[in-house]
């Protein structure tokens, strides 16, 4: 997912970290001093990451079973990959509709799309033209 503007503001280190995506905020991440950096938490994910904070730059580490997670995550999403990159392997180069498959598609969306424009026309009080015989 891309998030075209993300905003972070923090009070303070002890306070909240407030994710922005555009017009709505969100409190996602918490943040609380300790005596060995910063802990962050995910409200979301329940996840803690350990920060600590050298020449004005947070840095934040994640924890080896967060991180063990991240890995297994990746592994599957890898396994998905190589099982999607096969499936599209065995079809056949070039493969392209008929010319009757794609006269079919084109009907069936026509209708959809009077019948729609029908709709809209009846809410916004317009007329409606005489209808179109059906090619299917």
């Amino acid at each position: 997912m891309r998030i075209s503007a993300i905003s972070i503001a923090a009070a303070s280190l002890t306070g909240a970290l407030l994710v922005s995506t555009g017009a709505e905020a969100q409190q996602r991440f918490q943040m609380e001093q300790t005596d060995q950096g910063i802990v962050r938490l995910d409200t979301e994910t329940g996840a803690i990451t350990t920060c600590t904070q050298e020449n004005n730059e947070l840095t934040c580490r994640m924890a080896p079973d967060e991180r063990a997670a991240y890995e297994k995550e990746l592994d599957l999403l890898e396994k998905r990959v190589t099982a999607l990159e096969e499936r599209i392997s065995q079809t056949p180069p070039g493969r392209l509709p008929s010319d009757a498959e794609v006269d079919r598609s084109l009907s069936i969306m026509e209708r959809f799309m009077r019948t729609f424009m029908g709709i809209v026309r009846e809410f916004t009080g317009e007329p409606n033209p005489a209808p179109q015989p059906d090619r299917t």
